[in-house]
């Protein structure tokens, strides 16, 4: 990787006229604040830390901008030519203990510009060359340009920013006088028994998960699961080790309890909340990224949602309903079918009674 990293900085540096020199000065001035940024210190001098940032951050910056430039991309190109290097850089820019702060990039990005002789960086941002790489990575940020930046501008790096992205800005603790110290919440199989509905929470942040107690629909936004579980570990221990908040903690934790058979996962992948995954391999993941979770019986953000959930299929009404509707009436044969037998019985008993009067 470190030859990758030299040769995409060499390429950096002639789309520039910012020297080498320049910009380990640059970096240098920094260097208290970039250390500040890590929870550990870094055993390194502070030359050799100034150029350890300095060709990661110009790597990052240079194959981020490749990426969403392939024009740019020439035929010698060692990376963009193997698939299979893209995901392993990918796995890398989403690790946790790999992250580089945004500030650096944006500034070093903002020096380039003012010495860039061929133009090819007018109009772009580091917000703006981050967007693509998180879209097409995850595909969960449903949200436009606009919303996009701002979610940027709070964020210190790619975990935090997706982490971000996926959250509720309006979710609040639901508050409740009843201490929960073990989380019970019907399976998708039991909330279908009670006839329950799943529809797809289009254009909404993932955590959104919504339940309509009239209508008896469970709104929970598409997820690509097979993409997410290589990174939602990172997630969880970034806001476990960061964070004031626990939305991701809570949505895994609520999730593993949905999900916790193929059969589950399977009638997510019926409704289209699932997607590119077999029902096994997704109920498998959903119980590996639940045993990261923690329960935390005084602050679970989807309190509220549950004590719905747990109540709805406490009626046996409708657990009566549904088996009628889903048994009997699920195709209009079947309806068909019903009706005429309950006609034929019903001629029957008539045709009965009427030879009891005559006796």
């Amino acid at each position: 990787m470190e030859e990758h990293k030299l040769r995409y900085s060499k390429q950096f540096l002639q789309r520039t006229q910012v020297s080498l020199e320049d910009f380990l000065i640059f970096i240098g001035g920094k260097e208290n604040k970039l250390r500040n940024c890590y929870a550990e210190t870094i055993p390194l001098a502070s030359q050799d830390f100034v150029e350890m940032i300095l060709l990661d951050a110009i790597f990052l910056i240079e194959f981020l901008f490749l990426f969403s430039n392939h024009e740019f991309i020439t035929s010698e190109d060692r990376i963009f030519r193997k698939p299979w290097l893209i995901i392993c850089i990918r796995h890398d820019i989403w690790s946790v203990e790999n992250q580089i702060h945004f500030f650096i990039l944006e500034d070093l990005f903002e020096l380039a510009k003012t010495r860039e002789h061929d133009e090819c960086f007018d109009g772009l941002s580091i917000s703006k060359l981050v967007s693509p790489f998180c879209y097409d990575i995850c595909e969960l940020l449903l949200i436009d340009q606009s919303l996009f930046e701002i979610k940027f501008s709070g964020a210190k790096h790619f975990v935090d920013l997706l982490r971000l992205c996926m959250e509720l800005s309006d979710l609040r603790l639901d508050i409740e006088t009843e201490t929960i110290y073990t989380p019970t919440l019907p399976t998708i199989t039991e909330l279908h028994r009670a006839g329950v509905k799943f529809e797809i929470g289009s254009n909404k942040p993932l955590f959104d998960i919504r339940f309509d107690k009239i209508k008896g629909t469970l709104e929970i936004p598409k997820l690509r699961i097979s993409n997410v579980s290589r990174y939602f570990k990172n997630f969880q221990m970034f806001e476990a080790l960061h964070c004031e908040t626990n939305h991701v903690n809570d949505y895994a934790m609520f999730l593993s309890l949905l999900v916790r058979s193929p059969k589950d996962a399977e009638l997510l992948i019926h409704n289209g909340i699932l997607e590119n995954i077999e029902s096994v391999a997704a109920s498998t993941i959903f119980g590996e990224i639940g045993e990261q979770a923690i329960w935390s019986y005084n602050e679970f953000y989807y309190r509220g949602l549950a004590r719905d959930l747990n109540d709805y299929c406490k009626s046996p009404w409708r657990k009566w309903n549904a088996n009628l509707m889903q048994n009997y009436f699920n195709t209009p044969w079947a309806s068909i079918s019903v009706i005429a037998a309950a006609l034929l019985l019903l001629l029957t008993l008539t045709q009965t009674a009427c030879s009891i009067i005559a006796l």
